[in-house]
């Protein structure tokens, strides 16, 4: 079922083990526990088995609600559903606008400035993961590299990874972006998404490494609402429910 952190899954493609990611110091992330994927409409009986048998028994969506109005597929009964709209496009268009006119939002480029704008939208999804029931908690979004990646730097970063080990895992969803959209019947959208980076004057590496590298994951949960028990879940990737 699982190679390292990559999860085999019919109907996946950038589906993985958030455990195993180096921490500041020494060891890695508590495995088994909270994962990452793009959206799991395509999932079907054979897929949710090897979920299941991964341990997943939460999944918290992180796309609209119109995105998620289109989705065609059926979930299992065992499977709990948390849905938390990270966007905020509806909320916070001023925010939004010059992002969607210049088509930077399928870079990380945005992502420091969505986390310092809009910090009750990533504070919700940690929530979320923190708040699931027991059982391991899937989180995606559509490709699971934009907002999934949002979700997944505060996360690790407050459990204390260390920063490559972030970096590192942000571009695992790169190196599969081209397969995933092929999968859809897509164009791979890697050369126009580093074009706009480059247009910036950075590459996709470079643009997420400056996040990390920016991120005061102090202020951040200051800002975020979350109180102590949740900051516990997340720190020890939810061990009291393992």
């Amino acid at each position: 079922m699982s190679d390292g952190r990559t999860l085999h899954v019919d109907g996946l493609h950038n589906a993985r083990d958030l455990g195993g990611v180096p921490l500041r110091g020494g060891g890695t992330t508590p495995r088994w526990r909270v994962f990452r994927s793009e959206s799991v409409d395509r999932v079907r009986a054979d897929g949710w088995r090897s979920l299941h048998a991964a341990g997943v028994r939460t999944v918290v969506d992180l796309r609209a609600p119109a995105e998620r109005a289109a989705d065609t597929g059926t979930r299992p009964g065992w499977l709990t559903t948390i849905e938390v709209d990270h966007d905020g496009r509806d909320d916070a268009p001023a925010f939004w606008e010059p992002y969607w006119e210049t088509g930077l939002v399928c870079t990380p480029l945005y992502y420091g400035a969505h986390l310092a704008a809009l910090p009750e939208r990533t504070a919700a999804a940690l929530a979320a993961i923190a708040d699931a029931p027991p059982g391991g908690v899937l989180l995606h979004c559509a490709a699971g590299r934009d907002r999934t990646g949002i979700v997944a730097l505060a996360l690790l970063s407050i459990a204390g990874a260390a920063p490559e080990g972030i970096v590192d895992d942000y571009l695992l969803s790169v190196e599969t972006a081209p397969a995933l959209a092929g999968s859809r019947g897509a164009p791979d959208p890697e050369h126009r998404i580093e074009a706009l980076c480059a247009a910036h004057g950075t590459t996709v590496e470079g643009a997420f490494r400056a996040v990390v590298d920016g991120f005061d994951v102090d202020r951040f949960v200051e800002r975020s609402g979350l109180d102590a028990d949740r900051l516990e879940a997340l720190r020890s990737f939810r061990a009291h429910l393992a």
